[in-house]
């Protein structure tokens, strides 16, 4: 199956689209609101990405050329399915390996301001062939490319030299994968405040010192011990980490028990998925699972870190597992998880999608503060009728209860230039934002008012790579010019271990009500 071509679409642009192409669904009950942007883009969007310059990458095999004032398709020569990806700190987009022709290609696309940039392509840029592999960028601005099918190792790029062949043995990848399962692909990498790596792969966990190729710990298994990993798709994020830096927790959603694959590829069995969630504070001296019940068991869910703080738990199926024709019982009721409020009540259900979104989905959050959604293919080839669930072209958008009209008084919004901002590791900087008034109900002494740090993540197969979302340590909001004007002093990350170098979005969220974005580098 090659790929054949991608879309790239401009957000901008969509949004003078919106009001012609935009369809406002109809929901009853639960939080937030759903738009549908696009019937069709061309693409089930398998891949995405957020670039800097507010555009979409969105990448699938078998995918027609769509084009038109929104989109534009881009020539990509190998094949991307079940590809990894990052960017890197100068905003390139660096996506590795694939099937087939793809399995040891490196693709890099350079976000232009124009209809001339495209990817470029390297046939040999990694060492080894990665299909379902994870990507991490490190505090030195290189990937780490972790896994893959048979692949129990890892390896870096860029390279130092093109001829450079190194990989690096992990026997954790081996003493995960399940003979006829596997279910530890796409591994969940998270890279701790320390400088490590926190990799888990199908039910347990380990951190990794990748310098030294040395585990320097080992995690006990998530409780209930069934796998979390492709094909039994659950997903994972880094929580939000606060100012000092010091702490930090992961959160484990979903999957499928164990044998839930074989029974739905062999057997026409489709088993419920997990409903559990495990949280873990992975440095901690003895750090220990703590689970939490999911209000609805999900598998191929995906997780997206909001400005608020919050996770959205998005996408999915209630039975069955990630793989052709493998899931039934779409999960259309998002949830937002709200990692401060007390254990029993973080769980909140949003309002319902149209659409099912399994097999090969995606979502990504945009600068605006919605998250967009698109993808769910769970056919060999674009299939369309006659079956249980058609291939999707479609792109909708998710806007929280924080872009809901009663929130629109208190939601900020930054008037701080230029953008992108340039931050330096433990500088200083001021936010300076307009705001109806400052809501109350916010943490620490800053009067409600704080700011976070959100670096876009590669979203694919359940698992969006390098996500991650930073609470800036900030001095009290000081109103500067009369009524409705405010600024706020901030410090940015104090090194790469906290926030790796590159791009990220900037919010201002004012009693739980975010601003829009402004784009930051910080180097």
């Amino acid at each position: 199956m090659k790929l054949t071509s991608s879309s790239l679409f401009g957000l901008i642009i969509i949004f003078c689209l919106l009001s012609k192409f935009t369809i406002a669904v109809a929901i009853v009950g639960g939080g937030g609101r759903w738009e549908v942007l696009q019937k069709s883009i061309g693409v089930s969007a398998m891949h995405m990405q957020l670039l800097h310059n507010d555009r979409v990458l969105a990448a699938a095999p078998g995918a027609s050329s769509s084009s038109g004032a929104s989109f534009r398709p881009l020539t990509v020569l190998t094949d991307t399915w079940c590809s990894s990806g990052s960017v890197a700190p100068d905003g390139t987009l660096v996506q590795t390996g694939g099937f087939n022709d793809g399995e040891r290609v490196v693709r890099t696309f350079t976000p232009c301001g124009d209809s001339q940039c495209d990817w470029s392509e390297a046939a040999d840029g990694l060492a080894v062939r990665r299909w379902y592999a994870s990507n991490q960028i490190l505090p030195d601005g290189r990937a780490i490319v972790v896994g893959g099918r048979l692949q129990f190792n890892y390896e870096f790029y860029p390279k130092a030299n093109p001829s450079d062949r190194t990989t690096y043995p992990l026997e954790f990848l081996k003493k995960t994968w399940d003979q006829l399962e596997e279910n530890n692909l796409y591994p969940f990498v998270h890279l701790n405040v320390d400088g490590n790596l926190f990799i888990f792969a199908n039910n347990r966990a380990i951190l990794l010192d990748y310098k030294k190729n040395v585990v320097v710990r080992n995690y006990s298994e998530i409780p209930g011990a069934a796998p979390r990993n492709y094909p039994s798709s659950g997903s994972s994020v880094l929580l939000p980490i606060e100012p000092l830096g010091t702490e930090a927790e992961v959160l484990v959603c979903g999957g499928a028990p164990v044998g839930s694959y074989l029974q739905a590829k062999n057997g026409g069995r489709f088993v419920g998925a997990l409903p559990t969630c495990g949280r873990i504070r992975i440095t901690d001296a003895s750090p220990s699972w703590v689970t939490e019940t999911m209000p609805a068991a999900r598998v191929m869910g995906d997780m997206v870190l909001l400005p608020s703080g919050e996770v959205l738990i998005i996408n999915g199926a209630g039975a069955g597992t990630a793989g052709w024709e493998l899931g039934r019982n779409p999960v259309y009721a998002p949830v937002v998880y709200r990692p401060d409020s007390p254990a029993g009540s973080r769980f909140a259900v949003q309002s319902p999608a149209g659409v099912a979104r399994l097999y090969h989905s995606s979502a990504v959050l945009l600068r605006d503060g919605r998250v967009v959604v698109g993808g769910s293919n769970p056919h060999v080839y674009y299939n369309f009728s006659g079956v249980d669930y058609p291939t999707e072209l479609s792109l909708d958008a998710f806007s929280p209860a924080y872009l809901s009209a009663e929130n629109w008084n208190f939601r900020p919004r930054i008037i701080t230039t230029p953008a992108p901002l340039a931050l330096a590791y433990g500088g200083q900087f001021t936010l300076r934002f307009t705001a109806a008034a400052i809501k109350g109900g916010g943490r620490g002494d800053n009067g409600g008012v704080r700011v976070t740090m959100v670096a876009p993540g590669f979203a694919t197969h359940s698992f969006s790579m390098n996500q991650r979302l930073l609470v800036l340590e900030t001095k009290r909001a000081t109103a500067v010019v009369g009524d409705g004007e405010y600024e706020v002093s901030v410090a940015a990350p104090k090194s790469g271990n906290l926030a790796p170098p590159g791009y990220y979005m900037v919010f201002v969220v004012n009693g739980g009500i975010p601003s829009e974005g402004i784009w930051a580098r910080i180097q």
